[in-house]
């Protein structure tokens, strides 16, 4: 494994590691019968305002997405492994919904906003479904979404001059009212995703 997947990864646990404990201070009247694949109880301290462009140019709030929960990664276009292999993974998940697929937002935040423009944006997810809508915005608030969404994202210097990004991998699970409630991980089993995912609208629905 190369040094950045390895600081890619490494991360990454960090990451989740902060998310399971904040999480698990609140969650144990929210997990049932403590299966492990419910929801946690909502999270105030991950998330919160933010105004970003879509793929179209059109600005986005978390206003507009408060209509219903909300699938949310953070990644880049220019991503070797991690991202195109989640959007992918995200790409079966909704196929398998089929019509409750709409009953959920599925938003792609880059971390990387110097390459990844709005048309850039538009054009690497339509390679996914159109489902996903992706947004970006200037590097300062690019930086202030993933400070409040506590999201770790760091540039790595490439020996050609270029740059990687090292981010958190993973998606971030919203309820309707912009509250985080839990976590779909890297590469974690369909089933349990798919889970998730269904809870996540019957929670919104009951």
């Amino acid at each position: 494994m190369s040094a950045g997947k390895i600081i890619r990864y490494g991360a990454w646990a960090a990451v989740a590691a902060l998310v399971l404990v904040v999480g698990g201070i609140a969650a144990w009247s929210y997990l049932g019968k403590g299966d492990g694949k419910s929801l946690i109880a909502p999270v105030a301290t991950i998330g919160g305002p933010f105004t970003l462009e879509n793929g179209k140019g059109e600005t986005v709030t978390e206003a507009d997405l408060k209509d219903k929960p909300t699938v949310m990664f953070f990644g880049y276009t220019f991503c070797p492994d991690v991202c195109p292999t989640t959007l992918a993974e995200l790409q079966g998940w909704i196929e398998q919904l089929g019509p409750d697929a709409d009953k959920l937002h599925y938003v792609f935040v880059t971390v990387d906003p110097e390459r990844d423009t709005p048309d850039v944006m538009a054009s690497y997810v339509a390679a996914f479904d159109d489902h996903i809508m992706p947004l970006t915005g200037t590097r300062e608030q690019v930086d202030k979404m993933i400070k409040a969404y506590r999201v770790y994202a760091r540039k790595v210097p490439l020996d050609d001059g270029g740059y990687a990004m090292d981010h958190s991998a993973g998606l971030y699970l919203f309820n309707a009212n912009g509250h985080f409630v839990g976590t779909i991980a890297y590469g974690e089993d369909t089933d349990v995703a798919m889970q998730k995912l269904k809870r996540l609208i019957t929670k919104a629905e009951s």
